[in-house]
């Protein structure tokens, strides 16, 4: 079954609404966005959350001793990394990021998760835009490390789904509305990655 991530969570109502919805992942900004969070109030903000729910704190080209210092505090499940780094193992798992820009080769075997997504924009993060997926050479993706964003919605994750059968769907502006997460976004989101597993399953 395809999980969810839903990133670029701030309070509590959405945070609930994630995992009402059925996410596993929720996602937290410590670069600088619009939805730049402070690690201590990720802590308040989590420190309740059912056991099978997994936070994830976002980094651009972060130090290691930032990371470590900002995982401890928030507690992180796990840090995913974008931009410049030469980062491969941590006291915690790392999603490494990709923008997918051409057809270059990455090195995807150093690191427990990568993550594909767009390329950025001036400022980290949930921009709404999509890649082009045939830029992807899917005979030398490891599937079962594979989390997927760039541009998704309800819209369009089914179609991603199953071209890419991806480990993880993560969303951020396709959750939105006037850049703020919309819990009525967030069901349709998680309902559409449901349907399409059950699809897919009954099509084996």
């Amino acid at each position: 079954m395809t999980k969810i991530k839903i990133c670029g969570l701030k309070n509590r109502s959405t945070i609930e609404a994630a995992v009402l919805a059925g996410a596993t992942y929720l996602g937290f900004v410590f670069a600088k966005s619009p939805r730049q969070m402070m690690p201590d109030e990720v802590r308040r903000l989590t420190r309740d959350l059912p056991e099978r729910i997994k936070t994830v704190g976002v980094f651009v080209s972060p130090q290691q001793n930032e990371i470590e210092k900002t995982a401890d505090i928030a507690g992180l499940d796990l840090v995913q990394i974008h931009g410049k780094t030469n980062l491969t193992k941590l006291s915690r798992p790392i999603i490494r990021a990709f923008s997918v820009k051409d057809q270059k080769t990455v090195c995807f075997n150093q690191y427990s998760h990568l993550l594909l997504d767009a390329p950025p924009a001036k400022l980290m993060g949930g921009n709404g835009r999509t890649f082009d997926w045939q830029l992807v050479d899917q005979n030398h993706l490891p599937k079962e490390k594979l989390w997927l964003a760039g541009g998704l919605t309800s819209d369009n994750v089914s179609e991603a789904i199953q071209y890419f059968a991806p480990k993880v769907v993560d969303v951020s502006s396709g959750v939105e509305t006037m850049g703020e997460k919309d819990s009525i976004k967030i069901h349709a989101f998680c309902q559409a990655v449901k349907a399409t597993d059950s699809q897919i399953k009954l099509q084996k």
